[in-house]
Formats: C-alpha cells, structure tokens, sequence
C-alpha cells in the first residue's frame, strides 16, 4: 500500500530515468535549426570535428548532444526519416550500456544509429548483433547511409564469408552481424596460428537486437565447433527400431520439465530387447561394458517421446533440420548435442552424421559479458528485467511510445476441446475478413499452422501462410500483412523485423511490380498509383479496428506473446487482440487441465461455448511465470557450470594470444623444460627418502623417453653423499647442453619458429582432449548429489584438477618433441608442406602428426622431427622427409649399437624396439 503511495507521489524508477532524458533531448532540439541550415559537405565534416573533440580530451557524453543532432539531420536527408525525440531517448538508454524496450513499430533499427555513430567516433569498432542474416544484411545496407554520407565504413557479417571479407567486416567503424556469427568468429579465432589469420579485433561496444531473444532464449544452448568422431551410425539405426516395441509403462515422462527415463520394468524389458537383437552381449543394461548402451538407449527414447517432427524439427534434403522454439525459424547447421540429433536422424530414416567432438564451446553469456559495454534493445524485455540484471548487470527502460496506444487487448477465450477453438477461430477470421479487417494469426508450431490452413482453405477463406516451410517470402508476405482481408497465418513472431503497416507496404509493392518497369515517366506514375491505393486502403482498415491479432494458444513466455500483441497497434494505429485457449493445449495441458476440465463440465459449459474471465488471464499468466523462472534457474544453473569452464578458457586463450604475438617463446621453453625435469626427479626421488627406495630405472626410463638422452643416472646415483638437487643439476645441464647444441646447428631464428608452432599446436590438442574431459564429467555429476555432495563444487573440484593435469601434460609433451625435433634438408619438401599447411587450416591436422603452424622457415629448410616417446605422440612423425625409422643406418652403425642403447637414428626408441628389430 505504502510502495503504491510512494510511486504516485514520486514516480518510479523508470519514469524518473526517462525524465532525466528530457533536459538532453532539448538540447538536442535547440541545436536542429542551425545543424538543419549547414550544406551536405559541412554536415559530413562534423564527424572529423567530433573526433578532434575526443582526441582532446572530451568524454562521449559531452559531444552527445552535437553527435545525435548530426545523426538526426544525416538520417533526414538520406533517408528521409527524423528521429522523434523517443528515439532520441532510446539512443541514449542506449549509448549508456542499458536496455531499451521499445514497442514494434517504434523504429528501434533508426534509434540504433544514434549510439552506433557516436561510439564509433572512437574508432575501436561497433558490433550491431541481429538474430538472423537477413536483418543483419538488410539493416547494414539499409543505415550505411547514414554512416557513409557521415564518413564511417559499415561491414556485415553473414554465412558464408571467407576470413579475408570477415577481417574486413570487422575492420570497419560499424559491423553487423548475427550472434552466432560473432560467437564462432571468436572461437575460431582462438584456433588460428598466426596474428595475422585473426578477424576480429578487441571488443569495444555491441547493441544486441531482440536482446530478450539473444540473451534469455537462446542462452541455454552453447555455441560448440567440433570435429568428428568415431562413428557409431549403426548403433542409433539398431537401437532405434527397438523402441517402437516399448509399452507406456516402460517409461516415465515428464512433460513439464521435458525429461523421459527408464522405468524398472522399462529396464528389464529393454535389457531384453538389446539381448535379443545382439546388442547387448553380457550383464545388465547398467554394466560398465555397456554404457554406450545406455547412452544410445536413453537418446533414442528421448527421440520418440519428446521431440515432435514438424514441432521441434522438420525433415528436409535428407537431413533432419531444428525449429527454433522461439522464431519458428530452421536453424542450418546446428545440431543437438550427445547423440541426440543422431537419434532423431535414426528415427526419420535420413542419412546419419558422425557424432563429433567439442573442440570450443562457448555460452552466449559469457562471450556477450566480454565486452566492455553492452546493450540491447526489444519490444518486450521487462518480464525478464530480473535475469538481464542478474546475469549481465544489464537495466531495463521502458520507454514511452511516440503516440499513445490504442490497441484493444480482449480476455482470452478458452474452449474445452481444440475442435471446438479452432472452429471459433475460424468464424472470427471469416467475419473480420468480410469487414475488410486484416487478421495475423500467431500459432506455436509449423503442424498447427497447416492444420489451421486446411480448415481456412475448407472454408474457402484466401490466407498466407508464414512458417519455416515457407520462410523465403517472409519479408512480402509480413509486409502486405495489413492489407484490407487480408489474412496471414504465422509461426512466431519474434525478429521478422518487417512492420505490418495499415494498408500494405507502399515500398515492398513498388520494388516487387515495378521490379521489370525501367525508370521513367510510366513507372512513376504507377508508383504514384500504387501509394495512392495503400493510402486509400489504409483509412479503409483503420475504419475496420486496425489489424487483428488473433493467438492460438498460450506460449510458455509471457515475451513471445506480447511479441505477438505488438505487431497491432503501431504508432497510435488502432488495433485488436484476443488468444483463443483449450484445455488440450500444451501450457493448459501440463498445468493441471484435468481439474479445470472438471469443473467446467460441472458448471455446464456446452460444446462450443467459451469461457471469458479476467481471472482466466492471472491464472495463465502465472502459470507462465513459473515456466520462466524454471527456464531462468536452468539458465543460471548452466552458466554457473559454464563459468568454471570459461575461467580455464580465458586462461587458455589469453596465454595462446600471448604466444601468437611474442617473437620469441624460448625462457618460457626453458622453463618448461626445468619444469618436467624436477618433477621427473622429484617423482623418482622423494623427498628425505634413502637411497634404497630411489627409482632410479625409473628416473633413466623417463630422461630417456622424454628428452630423448641415455645419461649414466644409474652411476650418478651410486656416487657418496649424492642427493636429488645434484642429481636433478646435472640432468638440466645435460638437457640444456643439448639443446643448446641443436640450437647452435639449426640456427636460432629457425628454433624460435618451431618452439612457438609446436606449443600452440600441442595447447590445442590438450585443450581439445580436456573439453572431452570436463563434457563427460559434467554428463554424470549431477549424480553426485545422491551422496550428499553439492554437484557444482565436485564439478569446480576436478575441473581444476583435470586443467592441472593437462598444463603438466601440455609442458612434458612440449618439451618431449622439442627434445626430439631435427630440423633437416629435404628435396620434396615444398610439396608436402603446402599440403600439410593447408590441412591444418582446415583444422582436420592433429597436433601430434604434424608441426605446422604457418611459420614460414629459411628457404631449403624443412621442420622435421622424430616420433616424440610420450604415449600421445608414440607413433608421431612430425618429419616431412619420412620418419626416422624409415631411414636406412650405415650397415657399421647397425653392427656396433648395443641393443639397449637409444637408437642413433633420433628416433629416441630404444635400438632393439626401432633400427635394431628383429621382425
């Protein structure tokens, strides 16, 4: 009560931070005259006076104010659109790292411009994130105008670039691009081997479009290169034929939470069906034999009982292709990970893909939470304020629309049955399209689309329809949406990014019937036709209530049905929108219909009447909150295991890019190299032990096999009074004379070229093998809780001693194959080294077999090097002239090596296992 007070009296936070905008916007306003009076050229050189100011000391916020009255005056006389002073607004929400929630229609991709081109000024690059290539192309192109009449360069980044076009993209002032293209380029640039193969430069600003969409929706799914693994196609075809055999009480599912298990009897049964098929040779199901049983097992049966085709996923060219639950859009190229996507392949009988491995993974949490300032920018983020705060510091304004709304939102309309809302639905459509009322109908799913189509066509009721079957049209067909009866049916409405203007699209309808009309008197003159007609047509739908957004059933958030609303009502049109329920529905389904069902029956509702209630709507809308805040801790709870993985990466890249920048790595290397020689010791020699309990064979095993030298450890450890710091001295000594010598003889220059390609080339093979560690322990850790134990800090736990292990296994492996390296010459070089560079761009190279890295060497040389002993690199051939032990030994040097010495071939193996084998 007294928070109610409070707010009447003094307003609440959003409106006291929107009011503050007022005094910036006036200056703004005062300044539009004299902006307005300059010619074309003294407007553009404004941007050089505006940089002259920052270069002297002045901050961002203090060139605002000339810096938005450019933009606003380049944008008129371009595009021949003004910035309203809400758009002002927004652009500062914006340029002070928050998020702006702007209704549709609002012009958000116009406000963008405003914070993109004063933060360009700095020159550090501006990142502008949208959810699809279409946008990203379309807007590029579309406020390049802007900036190149202002003198900034605009570059896009779509599907399909080579890195050279990337670097380019991100080498100019303003950069478009989706998310995920973003998110990979960051990836792959940490898989590069030279500074100059990067694309990307340091993050500075980026402004997410549809944040809510970005940031909230798809956060919970990483984004993973991988490469492929073993192939177990045939697996996923046994075992799926075997599930169609399972009777209802072989499993539990859980709809609500989208989980489905084995029950007991589940178990027994299918432990009997894998028996039966071959599959499952001895033991249980749960035997340690047969995990990969279990895994294949638990896939398939997810495959069948919870993803729906032509929901979840359609089936296309052989392939099975993922819906986006959240834009109704197909996701090309991505995948479901942990055998999933394989199962559903099994399951639709379409070619099976191997399975892959992760070689870099990152949340969109985390890469958007690199940059030093972020914002973003939505019709529909406040239901999700407390997770934008929470997860990215990130506040949410609400601001005000430029003209009031006018929109009519109706009770939702919930029926028993589908049949009967359908046909409701049905008899509303035909009735506002006799009224010349455009209807857009929202559906969640592509079969609920088609199976609303049919009924209309039955009807004989003309209608588009827009879903991921039909998404090339997207752009006319959303655009001509608010066309007199016309009647669109479309999968979610999130990032169509085309406005449903009253009347119909006057610039889609010129470019789509005068695409073949050259320029002239005649096309203009049936321009000017066609802009009288929507004019026309525009008054004729206004008259009719505006368009009519009719919503066929509840989503699981709040957002995706207000998304839905806004697309009515734009710029103080007027506008309708109403849901039509039933208890069949997903959302009314899960959340406890039957006992609705029950008592609608007992109050007497018959076939075809509808229930209308203000209360209906709480108790929905609460229903959607807790679906949202489980959706949100599943978020959080993923970003918080994500976080142990993204402290190791930072850590990770950030040495990599230190390497790929440093000339020259060799105190590290030295180092390295002391490292594994005291742990080597130290590992042989414990600390205050006797001689007695030395391992010694052990300690000349290891020097042996990792720095490639038979020293006389046996005899140094007879000597009087020797103890572990002589021993481990002399060793270094030993090793450091070595390769001091192998530096002397290949020359320094060429040795700093092959340090630094062989570390990062070993770094990403055991950072690659460590993903595949922390992966399958995160699969099974949640297990833990059974034993009382909290599964994230076992996580944390090992993580850390899984990254400990492999920095030991990074340094011996290092040290290992420099130890071994010959650097030698080698006529077919050239050759085999162009091809062996080449893989490695592809990244198909596995560390272990080859030293490439792109460095180029002194002419006539060649990197070469024997099989490192190590068991990752045993069987190694890092030489481009054949291996060591393909190469003949003079007969004399055959005869007089003992058998237990190392061979003289460098191999590093012992006589008897390399030159010297009998068979």
């Amino acid at each position: 009560m007294f928070g109610a007070l409070a707010r009447k009296i003094f307003g609440t936070a959003n409106t006291r931070t929107v009011k503050a905008l007022h005094k910036t916007v006036q200056q703004i306003n005062t300044l539009e005259a004299s902006v307005a009076a300059l010619s074309d050229d003294e407007l553009k050189a404004r941007t050089g006076w505006l940089r002259e100011r920052l270069a002297k000391g002045e901050t961002l916020d203090d060139i605002l104010p000339d810096a938005f009255a450019t933009v606003r005056e380049a944008a008129r006389r371009v595009l021949g659109q003004r910035h309203f002073d809400v758009q002002l607004m927004g652009g500062m929400v914006l340029h002070e790292g928050k998020i702006a929630e702007m209704r549709t229609g609002e012009g958000k991709t116009l406000v963008a411009t405003l914070a993109v081109y004063l933060n360009a000024l700095q020159g550090k690059g501006v990142h502008v994130v949208t959810v699809n290539d279409y946008l990203a192309s379309r807007d590029s192109g579309w406020m390049s105008r802007i900036y190149g009449f202002l003198g900034l360069t605009t570059g896009c980044i779509v599907h399909g670039l080579d890195d050279d076009e990337r670097r380019a993209a991100y080498a100019a002032d303003i950069t478009y691009g989706t998310n995920n293209e973003f998110g990979f380029d960051y990836l792959r640039d940490n898989m590069k081997f030279r500074q100059e193969e990067l694309v990307q430069r340091p993050f500075n600003f980026a402004i997410v479009d549809e944040v809510d969409s970005i940031l909230i929706d798809e956060a919970r799914t990483p984004l993973i290169i991988s490469g492929p693994s073993t192939d177990s196609s045939e697996m996923y075809v046994q075992v799926d034929r075997l599930i169609p055999m399972l009777a209802a009480e072989d499993y539990e599912k859980d709809e609500k939470h989208r989980t489905v298990s084995f029950t007991e009897v589940g178990q027994e049964h299918m432990e009997q069906l894998l028996a039966e098929a071959g599959l499952l040779k001895s033991g249980g199901l749960y035997d340690l034999p047969n995990v990969a049983l279990v895994h294949h097992a638990q896939q398939a049966l997810r495959a069948h009982m919870l993803f729906q085709r032509d929901k979840d996923y359609i089936v296309k060219d052989d392939k099975v292709v993922i819906i986006d639950e959240f834009t109704g859009r197909m996701m090309e190229g991505r995948r479901f990970s942990e055998g999933l996507h394989q199962a559903l392949e099994a399951k639709e009988k379409v070619t099976i893909q191997r399975e892959n491995q992760t070689l870099a993974s990152i949340t969109f949490q985390n890469y958007f939470r690199m940059y030093p300032k972020l914002a973003g920018m939505t019709g529909t983020a406040l239901t999700e304020a407390p997770e934008f705060a929470e997860i990215y510091g990130l506040e949410v304004v609400d601001m005000p629309t430029n003209l009031p709304v006018k929109r009519v939102d109706h009770d939702d309309e919930v029926y028993r049955t589908a049949a009967e809302k359908y046909q409701a639905m049905a008899d509303l459509i035909e009735d506002a399209r006799k009224r010349g009322q455009p209807v857009l109908v929202g559906t969640t799913s592509i079969e609920k689309s088609e199976l609303l189509s049919e009924l209309l066509n039955k009807r004989g009721v003309p209608h588009n329809v827009l879903n991921a079957r039909h998404h090339e049209q997207e752009a006319y067909i959303v655009a001509q949406a608010g066309r007199p009866g016309a009647v669109t049916v479309a999968t979610n409405m999130a990032g169509r990014g085309t406005d449903i203007q009253l009347g119909g699209n006057v610039q889609m309808r010129v470019a789509v019937e005068l695409a073949e009309l050259p320029e002239g008197p005649e096309r203009d003159a049936r321009a000017k036709q066609i802009e009288d007609e929507v004019a026309a047509a525009r008054e004729q739908v206004k008259a009719a209530g505006g368009l009519y957004v009719v919503g066929t059933e509840r989503h699981e958030s709040r957002r995706i049905d207000n998304q839905l609303r806004g697309r009515s009502g734009r710029q103080g049109d007027p506008g309708t929108s109403k849901f039509f329920l039933s208890l069949e529905d997903d959302l009314m389904r899960i959340f406890g219909s039957d006992r609705m069902d029950g008592m609608l029956q007992r109050l007497g509702l018959k076939e075809g009447e509808a229930i209308i209630h203000p209360w209906i709507n709480k108790a929905l809308e609460k229903a959607q909150q807790k679906v949202e805040a489980h959706h949100f801790e599943i978020r959080k709870n993923l970003l918080k295991f994500d976080n142990v993985m993204n402290d190791q990466r930072k850590v990770v890249y950030e040495q990599r890019r230190e390497v790929m920048e440093s000339e020259d790595i060799a105190e590290e290397i030295h180092e390295m190299r002391h490292q594994i020689i005291a742990n080597m010791v130290a590992g042989a020699i414990p600390a205050n032990s006797y001689s007695e309990q030395w391992d010694i064979d052990g300690l000349h095993e290891a020097v042996n096999r990792v720095l490639g030298m038979d020293l006389p450890v046996r005899e140094w450890a007879k000597e009087e009074g020797i103890a572990e710091p002589e021993i481990e001295e002399r060793v270094r000594e030993a090793a450091d004379r070595r390769y001091a010598e192998k530096e002397e003889a290949y020359g320094a220059q060429t040795m700093r070229h092959v340090e630094k390609s062989i570390l990062l080339q070993v770094l990403d093979q055991e950072w690659k093998d460590h993903l595949l560690q922390l992966d399958h322990l995160r699969q099974g850790i949640n297990l833990r809780a059974y034993a009382q134990k909290d599964p994230l800090n076992e996580y944390k736990r090992e993580a850390f001693e899984l990254f400990d292990a492999m920095l030991m296994a990074l340094r011996e492996q290092v040290t290992s194959i420099l130890m071994h390296v010959e650097v030698r010459m080698a006529p077919s070089a050239e050759e085999l080294y162009a091809r062996q560079m080449q893989e490695m761009h592809e990244g198909r190279m596995d560390p272990a077999l080859a030293m490439a890295g792109g460095e180029e060497l002194p002419e006539g040389m060649v990197r070469a090097a024997s099989a490192a002993t190590s068991p990752a690199t045993s069987s190694a051939d890092l030489s481009l002239a054949g291996t060591p032990e393909d190469q003949p030994l003079p007969a004399e040097v055959m005869e007089n090596t003992p058998r237990n010495a190392a061979c003289p071939c460098g191999s590093g193996k012992k006589f008897k296992h390399c030159h010297g084998r009998l068979a």
